[in-house]
């Protein structure tokens, strides 16, 4: 692929922007490396590890809410009667009308493999390079890491796909050996997080706050087990996420204020800056409707448009909370008031906290949390027959907080155990809702056929705009279509439509 063939001197214009001497997320121009110079010595090394994040950056921006919120039955869009151009692509996802022409799919599947390929570029090089081992270890894991992340990612919405693990140096090394079947693919993904988990730290000082830990590379290899059905090694590894210092957050809603970044229920989070473009997040922005101004973001410099009114919460996200759970205000609005009185469109406003300059903010996107910890080794408990013990996630106290109690809500005492997993699958729907995890839950529990198929008729029946080719999900509808070009390039097999 072009993108990877010339990922060396593209990473190299990234590290020209963004140098490694200050902290982790501060980072400003610092140095002018060349192609000669570089992966020479463990500075070098540093810096294309930094960069190895940077994909991860930017797709949080769009790529990972689209397929993994959007996607799902929790949020929709606010339909733009004004512009049908590229936004129709969007709307495609969440009517699962989209096809292998369509560009957000392809953005996907290409920002992915150029991330992948950063990481094999590392990892490549790294044996060769002289450092201390505790450094060569971080960064190992680090890069591992993050390329497991690519990969759970492109397996969980394509299905087999190529595994690219080696730099490409040339143009005969960049056509794929075609679609890897996904139990391999799994089974690297598993490696290269047993690896990480192996190498990484379990926290950094605060100069280093955001990178990969041993308790983000075990909750994603926890989440990969679950994926598989393999409960009982997912608990494993969670009961020893939990022996790491982690704790809950007392209020929910301080969980997302970017002055409590990284905080102790953060296990990984995307780190965003205000202070450039390039580091900013916009997430209050895109999420905001376009109809509201500066009503929802308080910013008046900034126009509102074709990049506003997605991922908005739909009538079953909004009628899923319970009554009196303080998570409802903290995520959501259900509408905004202007000029002319109140206006009946939601909003996600977990992300809401102002602006650092006209359509920038820094809010982090938190990937995984404590939270997500104890729900997920609850659920694990319940399927390997332990409901009692999967309450006492649900409903303890950790670190100064329970999950229902911060939500104001009684405790959970249902251990049936088709009940008990009712129960968690709404506990999870609410508490993790708009951090990109409920579309993954409906799959990997088997009822997404089911779930988007009724989410479909309510659709139909609240919003006249919806075509009526819309929401008609089979098995082969849970995987995106394989995009054209790459089946075209790399004579790749197609997935069935």
């Amino acid at each position: 692929m072009k993108k990877q063939l010339y990922n060396i001197t593209g990473l190299l214009v990234l590290l020209l922007v963004f140098g490694c001497k200050k902290s982790f997320l501060e980072m400003d121009p610092q140095s002018t490396l060349t192609a000669g110079t570089f992966f020479k010595t463990a500075s070098d090394i540093k810096q294309a590890v930094n960069g190895c994040y940077i994909p991860l950056r930017d797709m949080g921006r769009i790529d990972y809410w689209l397929f993994g919120e959007m996607r799902s039955d929790n949020t929709g869009f606010q339909f733009n009667k004004e512009n049908r151009g590229l936004e129709t692509q969007r709307e495609f996802v969440d009517e699962f009308l989209t096809g292998a022409t369509a560009e957000s799919v392809l953005d996907l599947w290409q920002r992915s493999y150029s991330g992948i390929s950063n990481c094999n570029d590392v990892l490549g090089s790294i044996g060769g390079i002289t450092m201390p081992d505790s450094a060569k270890n971080q960064y190992t894991g680090e890069v591992s890491f993050i390329r497991a992340f690519h990969y759970f990612t492109l397996v969980r919405q394509f299905g087999d796909v190529p595994l690219r693990l080696k730099s490409v140096n040339s143009p005969a090394e960049s056509r794929s050996e075609g679609r890897a079947k996904t139990d391999m693919v799994y089974a690297t993904i598993i490696a290269d997080l047993k690896e990480a988990s192996a190498k990484l730290p379990v926290k950094y000082g605060s100069t280093d706050a955001g990178r990969a830990t041993r308790g983000a590379a075990e909750t994603m290899l926890a989440e990969v087990y679950m994926t598989r059905k393999q409960f009982d090694s997912a608990a494993t590894v969670l009961k020893d996420v939990i022996t790491l210092g982690y704790s809950l957050q007392a209020d929910y809603k301080s969980i997302f204020d970017p002055a409590n970044k990284n905080n102790s229920e953060s296990v990984f989070e995307l780190q965003y800056s205000g202070i450039l473009p390039e580091l900013a997040s916009s997430f209050m922005y895109t999420f905001a409707p376009y109809t509201s101004g500066s009503v929802v973001t308080g910013d008046v410099n900034t126009g509102m448009g074709v990049d506003n009114g997605w991922n908005i919460p739909t009538q079953d996200m909004l009628d899923t909370y319970e009554a009196g759970d303080k998570r409802k205000d903290a995520s959501l609005a259900t509408g905004f008031t202007d000029a002319t009185g109140f206006v009946n469109i939601p909003y996600v406003k977990k992300y809401n906290w102002g602006f650092v300059a006209p359509g920038r903010t820094n809010v982090n996107f938190i990937v995984y949390r404590y939270a997500d910890v104890l729900l997920m080794l609850a659920e694990c408990l319940n399927e390997t027959g332990q409901g009692a013990q999967a309450l006492h996630y649900l409903n303890d106290v950790f670190g100064g907080a329970s999950i229902r109690g911060r939500a104001a809500l009684a405790p959970i005492t249902v251990t049936d155990q088709t009940q008990l997993r009712e129960a968690i699958a709404h506990e999870r729907r609410v508490e993790l809702a708009f951090e990109n995890h409920r579309w993954y839950d409906l799959v990997r529990t088997g009822k997404a056929v089911d779930v988007m198929n009724a989410h479909g008729v309510q659709e139909k029946q609240l919003k006249s705009f919806i075509p009526a080719a819309a929401f008609q999900v089979t098995a082969n509808k849970l995987l995106l279509p394989v995009p054209q070009r790459e089946v075209s390039i790399d004579n790749l097999q197609q997935n069935p439509l």
